[in-house]
Parts: structure tokens; C-alpha cells; sequence
């Protein structure tokens, strides 16, 4: 007996595609992504705040801080580690609250998407908006105040590595510290002078080496003083090394403590990150 099939007869619908990995973390990059450029005051704060500095500071200060490095070199260092860590640190610390506090992450956690993309979302924004951020620097700082780009492939080696290791720490400690914020207001309260007081004792705004000995010791615990310490190999004369604390610039153990803070970071982060506020349960 043969069957036939009615011409009306309703047809299968095809499978759904089943979207990849790095499907879904691009489309969740793609998303923070636009959500960042619609906050325009987060926008000029993230991107213009190291210009800013720059354009304040190398216009007052100025002179020779020996082996040929002027001031203005060594500051530009430091705030590309400062741009690297508000991007990420600052950032993330301000705006996971704000989502939690509307309700965004709690939501996001009822849906089926796997929860590893909002993350992977998060880092890519960061990703991209630290590379955008560093790009205007070295070219505000290379048209107004003569800095000389790495000339070796293994300086620009040691500027990728150290941005990576010091952005991705960064990050991871982001996440982690938006969880000591109890509402949306208070995570700037929270981050703002935690970053603030880092960049003051990390050798940033001032020559490290220049601050009281007890205050280089608390800086070494974080990471953003190594992080400007690698740039500095990066961007200033091996000859200057000399004049680091350690006598050079020590990029092993930049490395290593670099390292061990992503470690860190990444055990707060998942021993500590919360979908929903206090006040939900």
C-alpha cells in the first residue's frame, strides 16, 4: 500500500541552527559593545580621561629624568596602565551594579542562554574599547609630545603581553569588586577611589621611586604598578631600568605577578559574583 502526502499538508520545519560558541560571544560583544556607545558620558570619561591627563600634565611638567627620559615619556606610560585599568577595572565595577540593580542580570540568568556569554560579552567590550583607548593615546602622544614607539618586534611582544596579562587581572578584579556594592549608586563610591588611590602610589602621576618607601611596598601588591613598570620597559631606554626599585625593569616577575593576579581575580569572581542584589535573596 502506498501513502500519499495532501499538497495542504503542513511541511516539517528545518532544525534551528544551532548557534557556535564564538557565535554567541560575538553577538553578546557586539551588543555591550553598542550599549557602551549609547552612554556618551561613559564614553568621553573611558576614552578622553587618559588624553585628558596627558594633556594636562605633560603641558605643566616637564624636564629630564635622566638616560634621555623626560617626564612627560614616563608619565604617557603610566596612563596607558591607568586607560588599560579604567576601562576594565573602573568600569565593570561601576556598571555590573547598575545591571544588577535594574534587574538586567537576573533576567539574564532566567533565559537559556549559557552564562559564560554574558561574560565573554563583557571581556570583548573591554577588549575592544581598552585597544581603541590605547590607539588615541599613542597617537595624541606621538603628534603633540614626540614619543617614540617601540622600534623592535620584541618591545611591541612585551607591550602585548603585559596589556593582555594587566587588562585581563583587571577585568577579573572588576567583576569581583562589583559585588561589594549594595545598589546601583554605590558602585562608583566603591571603585572611583580604589582606582584613584592605585594610580597615586602606582607611579603614575609621579616618578615611583620618588614615593615614601612604605607606600612602594603597598603599590607592589597590585597589579597596576606592574603594569606601568612593563610598559616603562616598553616605551622607555633598557638603560633606565637602573633607576627602577629592583634595578631593572624586571619583566619576569612583572609577569608573574601579573599572572598570579588573574589567578587571583578569577577565584573572587567565581566565589564571589552575585546575579541578583542583596534584597533579592
Amino acid at each position: 500500500m502506498t501513502t500519499t502526502t495532501r499538497p495542504d499538508a503542513p511541511v516539517a520545519a528545518p532544525a534551528a541552527r544551532r548557534l557556535g560558541p564564538s557565535t554567541l560571544a560575538l553577538r553578546q560583544g557586539r551588543m555591550e559593545i553598542r550599549q557602551f556607545l549609547r552612554s556618551r558620558e561613559s564614553v568621553v570619561f573611558t576614552l578622553g580621561f587618559p588624553i585628558i591627563m596627558v594633556l594636562i600634565f605633560a603641558s605643566i611638567f616637564d624636564g629630564d629624568l635622566g638616560e634621555g627620559v623626560s617626564y612627560t615619556q614616563y608619565f604617557i606610560t603610566g596612563m596607558i596602565a591607568t586607560g588599560l585599568m579604567t576601562v576594565s577595572f573602573q568600569n565593570l565595577g561601576i556598571w555590573i551594579p547598575i545591571e544588577r540593580d535594574r534587574g538586567v542580570l537576573k533576567r539574564y540568568r532566567g533565559t537559556p542562554m549559557p552564562k559564560w556569554v554574558w561574560f565573554a560579552g563583557k571581556v570583548i567590550m573591554v577588549l575592544v574599547t581598552g585597544a581603541v583607548m590605547t590607539a588615541l593615546l599613542l597617537t595624541v602622544s606621538v603628534l603633540l609630545f614626540d614619543l617614540n614607539l617601540p622600534s623592535t618586534a620584541t618591545a611591541w611582544v612585551t607591550f602585548g603581553w603585559v596589556s593582555a596579562l594587566g587588562i585581563t587581572a583587571c577585568t577579573l578584579c572588576g567583576i569581583a569588586i562589583s559585588s561589594l556594592a549594595r545598589t546601583a549608586r554605590s558602585g562608583s563610591a566603591v571603585v572611583t577611589p580604589v582606582a584613584l588611590v592605585l594610580q597615586f602610589i602606582s607611579g603614575v602621576f609621579f616618578v615611583f621611586t620618588n614615593l615614601p618607601s612604605w607606600m612602594q611596598q603597598v603599590a607592589a601588591i597590585f597589579p597596576l604598578k606592574w603594569m606601568c613598570q612593563g610598559l616603562r620597559a616598553v616605551f622607555l631606554p633598557e638603560s633606565f631600568g637602573a633607576n627602577e626599585p629592583g634595578g631593572s625593569f624586571e619583566l619576569t616577575r612583572v609577569a608573574l605577578v601579573l599572572g598570579a593576579w588573574c589567578v587571583i581575580g578569577l577565584v573572587l569572581c567565581l566565589t564571589t559574583f552575585r546575579w541578583t542584589t542583596r534584597r533579592d535573596g
